[in-house]
């Protein structure tokens, strides 16, 4: 009786984690399409600057930051300099501390997953776990856990075949990264059809255009971000301070419980 109904726990979870991926690998097609082409991108690129063929697959491993890859091997191929090292991946990965925040109710509660959530966070893993609505029916935890590993596999993988491989390659891509592009507007108008969050997006693209006019393309993330959560923080407190005024209040003495 112990074997059948532990057989039956086991696969109700195994049923509970494929439900997650059937749900969670479409989503992430069209970001394959582009980490693949921008992973051999990188991966010729290195090669091309010099590093062995392995080389550039441990960085895409381990860094994980796209776009600070591609400085790194500019940085490995010029004076050592830690500090300015240290400053420029800040600066240029800066973003993912608001990423982090926005996922901190999220990720709650999903326990050992909430590390390689953590470590494979990137902007296109956050566009789909940050705005997909997740029916009941799919456990969250590992519906976030495959985005975040499919994502992690598309680019380390396209890294592989620009290093090892990329040479063979003889078909153009050219074009094909305008994907990622895609890809988050069409989740951006998908949150714009959302009722209830149409507030949100057109302040949140209207604090990001100010902050584009204001200071120009090369320094407008930071500062739109940060507008964006202070703003964000502020409404959220305001609703939960009018939520909490408009209950009505019990006087002890008419409390029949007390």
């Amino acid at each position: 009786m112990e074997k059948t109904e532990s057989s039956q726990i086991h696969c109700g979870k195994s049923l509970v984690k494929r439900s997650a991926f059937s749900y969670a690998f479409p989503l992430t097609v069209p970001i394959c399409a582009g980490f693949l082409f921008l992973g051999i991108s990188y991966g010729l690129y290195a090669t091309g600057q010099g590093l062995p063929a392995f080389l550039p697959v441990l960085m895409s491993a381990t860094i994980f930051a796209g776009s600070m890859e591609f400085v790194t091997v500019a940085l490995l191929t010029a004076p050592f300099d830690p500090l300015g090292a240290f400053l420029l991946t800040l600066l240029v990965n800066a973003r993912h501390i608001f990423y982090g925040l926005s996922m901190v109710t999220a990720y709650r509660g999903t326990g050992w997953k909430k590390i390689p959530l953590i470590y494979g966070m990137c902007d296109e893993s956050f566009a789909i776990n940050a705005t997909t609505k997740i029916p009941d029916t799919i456990d969250k935890g590992w519906f976030y856990l495959h985005v975040t590993w499919l994502n992690y596999l598309y680019w380390v993988g396209g890294v592989a075949l620009g290093s090892f491989g990329g040479k063979l390659i003889t078909i153009s891509l050219k074009g094909i990264e305008f994907v990622l592009t895609a890809l988050f507007a069409v989740l951006f108008l998908e949150l714009l059809l959302t009722a209830g969050k149409r507030l949100y997006c057109y302040l949140g693209f209207g604090i990001t255009a100010a902050w584009l006019l204001a200071v120009g393309p090369e320094r407008f993330m930071i500062p739109a971000m940060i507008t964006i959560v202070v703003v964000f923080l502020s409404m959220r407190r305001y609703k939960r301070s009018a939520s909490h005024d408009s209950q009505p209040k019990i006087d002890a003495k008419e409390d029949p419980q007390v």
